[in-house]
């Protein structure tokens, strides 16, 4: 590093400046009333004067060692989202090594380079854009504004955080310049949602706003813009509209838990991208007061225990019957004696059927208060989506089975007409140790075993999956599916047992819940499942299944990239990938017939609402700054010419580099140009010369 010596002369008085400058005045007042009145020696007084003020002032003569400073060139490059369409990063990594070359072959200059890419994944400002104008702030914190020769931003002119003109921080920064990549007579269709609501409920109507813009405005001859609407993974409305207009669509959601719903429009003709086709609304589900109908056909030790478990769930709202003397009965009890109420039949089981989540038939048998006509509507309601959980008791092998009804249909396990009745510890079977309804449940005693049951209606399965076995591994829980809906059948009455803690007890209340909800098509215990949630920068993906066939995943990540990972081993059911998170949106997971959905970050991303390259929000600042603005793909970069402070920085095929010439002082010497003890042999001098002028 050169230095410079600057040498300059400073004062440093002896008195105030103030003191200095009264006195003074008094000097000048004093010389000019001495004028006025002819007063003789008047030039040698007021040299006396001059030489006072001089030796008050103290000259000195300093110099100062300067070593001169680099200017700083900013090279702020944006690499967000936006500028991964088409070869716009290309032509930005082009671009920043050609002013790279450029700017290194300038002398005494610093280049420094920014690299602006989209917000780390689940961070707080994960939707706020191209925040590239931070960045340079930032930048600017550790450098001194002075030594700034000129700012250039390689951008596509998307940038979501751009000063106003009046902004103090464009005040003295230099000038702005802008290379901007992409096409400016871009086409691109834009599909945006209106406020979408954040719950709703469960099989009841709502509502989503959504408007698609076209740029630019589309003529007639565009053909018609036609927008779906997805939920798990299919196609449920289809809607043509217009652009530029907000429109309604009215869903239901079929099941409790959170839902996406995407909404897709039809891709225009020489989009430059169609990531901005593309809404996403997740909207979690809430179940309204379930509905259950229990109907016990008489009473037992048990039924208590299934009307307390449900009762004591807050979201059910059970209707309970018990059958306590059938119809042929007729043994002379007086009217006054029985009850008030009749069984409501027709209105439960034909008029507002539909209207039960679930209906439970607890030890019940055939009798004449449910004719075979209402048994088949209750077939038709499973068949169109219900469920319907059979608890057997003794009656079941008898010729009064409900297996001897319609419902016979719909039931997986059919009675051999033996009862066994002996001491068991209910089980876990294979396929029920990695069922989700059964798969966590273990007994938490030291025997490994639950409280003993004492009697097992024998059956054979003729479909469903076995998840308990009692005693000689016969059935003891059985579910299955169908057409829409679903059933369980439990084939003893001791259940209630557990809840008495004999011998221990076992999870009677958990296990009963889990099968409720199970029916009642509760996501988290499906048989096969497919999950996928966010841990730190890390994509979990559980996969649930009754098989191990399953060992690959899909993902399409929101740049529409896919790529395969290797599921790990099942264990009890349930196995894991792992795959890096890339970027904030909507993540699609497939394995098989199965596909989910998880929202990174913000669903519908600011990033990607409007991708059209711009030169719209960068022109005023440049204009501001003196700068200039070009288009990556119409001009070579301009030459670049170092300037004065005052500009003008940009003109026809050229940029400007404010020349700032700052410096650092590495040192300085000082020297008093009238000594004290020579000031004083001066004034003494000329004082001795007065007295002998005066003399004469």
């Amino acid at each position: 590093m050169s230095y410079d010596a600057v040498t300059s002369i400073t004062f440093d008085p002896y008195i105030p400046l103030t003191a200095l400058l009264v006195l003074l005045g008094f000097s000048v007042l004093f010389l000019f009333l001495a004028w006025r009145s002819g007063l003789k020696g008047l030039s040698i007084r007021a040299a006396l004067f001059t030489l006072v003020t001089i030796l008050l002032l103290n000259p000195t003569l300093q110099e100062e060692r300067r070593a001169p400073l680099t200017d700083v060139a900013l090279v702020v490059i944006d690499e967000t989202d936006s500028q991964k369409i088409g070869n716009r990063l290309q032509q930005t990594r082009q671009a920043a090594n050609d002013l790279a070359l450029k700017l290194r072959s300038e002398r005494n200059l610093e280049v420094q380079e920014i690299t602006v890419r989209s917000p780390i994944v689940g961070d707080h400002n994960d939707d706020a854009g191209s925040l590239l104008f931070s960045a340079w702030q930032d930048a600017l914190k550790n450098l001194d504004k002075n030594r700034l020769a000129a700012t250039f931003m390689i951008t596509d002119g998307q940038i979501h955080d751009i000063p106003k003109t009046d902004d103090p921080i464009l005040a003295g920064s230099g000038p702005l310049h802008f290379n901007l990549t992409g096409n400016k007579d871009g086409t691109d269709r834009v599909l945006e949602l209106i406020s979408p609501p954040s719950f709703a409920i469960v099989d009841q109507p709502f509502t989503l706003r959504f408007k698609v813009t076209e740029n630019p405005a589309v003529n007639d001859k565009t053909p018609a813009i036609i927008v779906s609407a997805e939920l798990d993974g299919e196609i449920v409305r289809q809607m043509a509209v217009e652009a530029d207009r907000v429109f309604e669509l009215d869903m239901l959601l079929p099941h409790a838990g959170p839902n996406h719903i995407v909404l897709r429009v039809n891709e225009r003709e020489g989009e430059i991208s169609t990531l901005n086709n593309l809404a996403v609304a997740k909207i979690n589900a809430v179940r309204d007061r379930l509905k259950v109908l229990l109907v016990s056909g008489e009473p037992h030790m048990g039924e208590r225990g299934w009307r307390n478990i449900l009762k004591s769930d807050p979201s059910v709202d059970l209707v309970h019957f018990t059958i306590l003397r059938p119809p042929e009965k007729q043994d002379g009890t007086p009217l006054n004696e029985l009850s008030l109420i009749p069984f409501p039949i027709m209105e439960l089981f034909e008029r507002k059927l539909d209207e039960f989540d679930l209906v439970v038939f607890d030890r019940y048998r055939k009798r004449g208060v449910l004719t075979n006509r209402y048994l088949e509507n209750i077939v038709e309601y499973v068949n169109g989506g219900g469920a319907l959980l059979e608890a057997a008791g003794p009656s079941f092998a008898s010729p009064l089975s409900l297996y001897r009804t319609p419902l016979a249909s719909l039931l997986p396990g059919a009675p051999t007409g033996a009862i066994i009745e002996t001491k068991f510890s209910p089980a876990l079977s294979t396929l029920g140790e990695r069922h989700p309804v059964t798969g966590d449940l273990k007994p938490q005693n030291q025997n490994k075993k639950w409280g003993s049951w004492f009697r097992l209606i024998d059956v054979n399965t003729t479909g469903g999956t076995t998840l308990m076995t009692g005693a000689d591994n016969k059935p003891l829980l059985v579910l299955n599916r169908f057409g829409k809906g679903r059933v369980a059948q439990l084939t003893s009455d001791h259940a209630w047992l557990w809840g008495r803690g004999y011998e221990g007890g076992g999870p009677q209340a958990e296990l009963f819940r889990r099968i409720a909800h199970w029916l009642m098509k509760e996501p988290d215990l499906e048989e096969e499942k497919l999950t996928a949630r966010r841990e730190g920068a890390t994509l979990t993906i559980n996969r649930q299944s009754m098989s191990k066939d399953q060992k690959h995943i899909s993902i399409t990540y929101p740049d529409g990239s896919e790529e395969t990972v290797e599921l790990s081993d099942f264990n009890k059911g349930t196995a894991t990938a792992r795959a890096p998170l890339k970027g904030v949106g909507l993540y699609q997971v497939n394995s098989g017939n199965l596909q989910t959905l998880v929202a990174i970050g913000n669903l519908n991303p600011l990033e990607i609402r409007n991708v059209l390259s711009t030169d719209k929000k960068v022109t005023p600042v440049a204009e501001i700054s003196g700068g200039g603005v070009i288009w990556q793909a119409d001009a070579s970069l301009p030459d670049l010419r170092e300037v004065s402070e005052n500009g003008p920085f940009s003109g026809r095929g050229w940029w400007g580099l404010r020349r700032n010439e700052t410096y650092e002082v590495s040192g300085y010497n000082s020297t008093d140009l009238l000594p004290l003890w020579l000031a004083m042999l001066l004034l003494g001098f000329w004082l001795i010369f007065m007295w002998w002028r005066e003399s004469k």
